[in-house]
């Protein structure tokens, strides 16, 4: 693969790959994609153009800028930080809804919990990871499983970590406030005991129960740096994330995860995804997109 933001010489790196109000070029595209594949590692090629450019360009304009030109030298320079951190907001895809691919949390409430839940009640630790928690309905969805079968899960060290790389997302998440829509998946029975409908200036919107979100910490994180973890965890759910990733930073995601699980401590990916290279070593897998660590070592390096 050649490296990011390089351009093949056969091809122009003048070339127009998406237009409008402001023309986006191949050498445009690259610049991009260089500095987000540095930042987080999520991977653009060609066939991104026009994301890019329908993500960006309403903000180029909000800038007062020319074009992708002048928007690739503000985010490139040490002024540019905080844009370039705006850029990356822009560029992330967010998609989520509560109980997305409902069998991990059929799977996890009826085969990991049990355990989960025994160890706890004898005053164990239980650690449940959502990397890349998006807006928060995905461990919303693993409290509600959690709390589904265990109610007074906060009295015991039962905690459930939420980390995602944009802090305006995270921001959504902590409120926790959410469209009638959203809630389509939530069972009517977990609607009446965990939600709280409320008037959002003349919108009719759902707030989480403060007793949901006392088992969750939300934390910024960039899967991409190092993880400032003193204990590990037993489940890991990262779902729909690695697929924006090359397939080498794709195996270490799934080294680095398993360097946090004990024995027989299940991860959770996305439909599209799977554990590959090297990694799959690390790994069995047990039902669709679940997995369940091996124990083997991985040198546990962080």
């Amino acid at each position: 693969m050649k490296a990011l933001g390089a351009i093949d010489p056969r091809q122009s790196p003048d070339e127009v790959l998406a237009s409008g109000e402001y023309p986006l070029t191949r050498r445009d595209l690259g610049e991009i994609a260089a500095m987000i594949y540095a930042d987080a590692g999520i991977y653009l090629n060609d066939s991104k153009a026009s994301l890019v450019y329908s993500r960006l360009s309403k903000h180029i304009r909000s800038l007062g800028l020319r074009g992708f030109k002048d928007y690739i030298s503000l985010v490139s320079s040490p002024e540019g930080a905080g844009e370039r951190r705006e850029m990356l907001s822009y560029l992330t895809t967010n998609f989520t809804r509560f109980f997305r691919e409902n069998h991990h949390f059929e799977h996890l409430r009826d085969e990991v919990l049990p355990g989960l839940i025994a160890r706890a009640k004898s005053g164990g630790r239980v650690r449940i990871w959502s990397a890349a928690c998006s807006d928060g309905q995905e461990p919303y969805s693993i409290a509600l499983t959690v709390l589904s079968v265990l109610p007074n899960a906060a009295d015991y060290d039962f905690r459930i970590l939420a980390t995602d790389i944009d802090p305006k997302i995270l921001a959504l998440a902590r409120a926790g406030v959410y469209d009638e829509n959203a809630l389509e998946t939530v069972s009517p029975a977990m609607r009446k005991q965990w939600f709280k409908e409320i008037d959002a200036n003349g919108r009719r919107r759902f707030q989480v129960d403060e007793r949901v979100k006392k088992l969750i910490t939300y934390n910024e994180l960039n899967l991409m740096t190092q993880w400032p973890f003193k204990g590990g965890f037993d489940v890991i759910f990262c779902r729909n994330v690695v697929i924006y990733f090359d397939e080498p930073t794709q195996v270490k995601i799934w080294s680095r995860f398993a360097s946090l699980l004990p024995q027989g401590g299940h991860l959770y990916i996305g439909h599209s995804e799977r554990v590959s290279g090297d990694a799959k070593n690390l790994f069995d897998n047990i039902g669709i997109t679940t997995y369940r660590y091996t124990g083997k070592s991985t040198g546990r390096a962080l």
